[in-house]
């Protein structure tokens, strides 16, 4: 496969502002290049833990016989394939539909969500037994002809990057799975829906719930990637729109960027998490020591979270950095929201961030605790206001005494900006169609 210009059916999102920016090549195999070749640049040194080592460099070096350039889902996924571990560049132009014929094109087995219904209600089956029969099984297999449509494959040595102010992904979950030193840049990704979401009736203490697969973007057992100045939104299918079966929202998303089983050296910087429930795992099971300790080392800085309900990030074991991040919670989530997840053998270490939220918000809810596991906050503000998030939490959910010290100093930071400025950069300057 050549080096090329692939064309085909593109569905666009508006995305506005594009401004280049210039960056410095850093890494031991960067060929040497114009800064301002957005698809050659290079993840900085010291900027988190994802130059840590040899640093992030994607395909950089890639040659001519592996540059793309993409405008369907079809060839995005043949680019991929193409020149196996080799360095590549793969350029996304205009937005891409994993999905473009529809959930109908993945039904089968006679599978019909009106006679799901029916056999599965509560009323009807009951809450002591887990979905079966035919039409459960047509779910299954209709679930199984969207996961090989929708799942990308992404190889080690790659950089995937939107063109201009308006590229992007929709529909589709990027697998950067068991690989090493990939960047994804100025992409707008829009959340999959799981078209055939699966009714559980013991979930939820035996009140039933629908359950969902495909994560926007899942590291999975990977070091060394950079996510940087994209948007991952529900887009056109937020939540709010889902419809309500048996007294349950039927749930259609799960993770936009989880960072699960032992990955390592990741960066996620100058993004926006928009509309969304549940963000960012990083670790994704408390039994998964032998896998995840000592690892899971992740920053996230100037990134923007605008109506995300929880997991900004949920850690569990990591040493993670999160600084100069806005977070913004609406009126219609503040009953219902957390911020940052203190699990198992967390080390997190949140500073320098901004936290908006409206007037009667809990600021103890920015914190949510699971495990005994000591975390550092200093310096973040809340509504403009220095706050000392841990002794916030600890007076208003004494349930849920939170412990001070991390047990380590972030070091591989960039310039830490002042937490007051923090909405205004950020706001300005994070997400997909701010660098060309």
């Amino acid at each position: 496969m050549n080096a090329q210009t692939w064309h085909g059916h593109a569905t666009s999102i508006a995305v506005v502002g594009c401004t280049a920016l210039a960056l410095t090549v850093t890494g031991t195999t960067a060929q040497a290049q114009s800064s301002r070749d957005l698809a050659r640049q290079t993840l900085p040194a010291n900027d988190g833990w994802a130059s840590y080592g040899t640093g992030t460099t994607g395909g950089a070096a890639a040659d001519a016989e592996h540059v793309y350039t993409v405008t369907t889902w079809a060839e995005f996924k043949a680019a991929l394939a193409d020149g196996g571990d080799a360095p590549k560049i793969i350029k996304v132009k205009g937005m891409i539909d994993a999905v473009s014929e529809g959930c109908d094109a993945f039904a089968t087995g006679g599978y019909d969500l009106q006679q799901y219904l029916k056999d599965y209600d509560p009323a009807v089956w009951g809450n002591d037994e887990v979905a079966s029969g035919p039409q459960e099984d047509a779910r299954v297999a209709s679930a199984a002809n969207q996961d090989s449509a929708i799942k990308a494959n992404i190889p080690s040595n790659t950089t995937i990057v939107g063109v201009g102010k308006n590229s992007g992904i929709l529909g589709g979950s990027l697998q950067i799975k068991g690989v090493s030193n990939v960047i994804m840049r100025n992409l707008t990704i829009e959340a999959p829906l799981d078209c055939f979401p699966k009714w559980d009736p013991t979930d939820d203490n035996k009140t039933g719930n629908w359950n969902s697969e495909y994560d926007a973007v899942v590291v999975y057992g990977t070091d060394h990637v950079w996510l940087d100045h994209n948007t991952f939104t529900d887009g056109r299918y937020p939540d709010s729109e889902r419809p309500v079966y048996f007294g349950k929202v039927f749930q259609q998303h799960d993770g936009l960027t989880d960072i699960v089983r032992g990955s390592n050296y990741v960066t996620v910087s100058w993004n926006r998490f928009e509309n969304h429930d549940k963000n960012m795992l990083i670790g994704n099971g408390d039994g998964l020591a032998a896998i995840d300790s000592g690892k899971l080392k992740v920053t996230m800085h100037h990134n923007r979270f605008d109506g995300i309900l929880q997991r900004s990030p949920r850690v569990r074991f990591g040493q993670v950095d999160v600084y100069n991040n806005h977070y913004v919670v609406n009126e219609d989530q503040k009953d219902d929201y957390y911020i940052f997840g203190v699990g198992i053998s967390s080390q997190l270490y949140a500073s320098h961030n901004a936290i908006s939220l409206p007037a009667g918000t809990g600021v103890g809810k920015v914190l949510k605790k699971w495990n005994e596991s000591p975390l550092t906050a200093e310096n973040n503000y809340v509504n403009g206001k220095l706050t000392d998030l841990i002794a916030v939490h600890n007076a208003e959910i004494p349930a849920e005494t939170l412990q001070s010290g991390a047990g380590w100093t972030p070091t591989l930071r960039t310039k830490v900006d002042s937490p007051r400025a923090v909405p205004g950069i950020v706001g300005g300057r994070a997400g997909a169609g701010k660098i060309c």
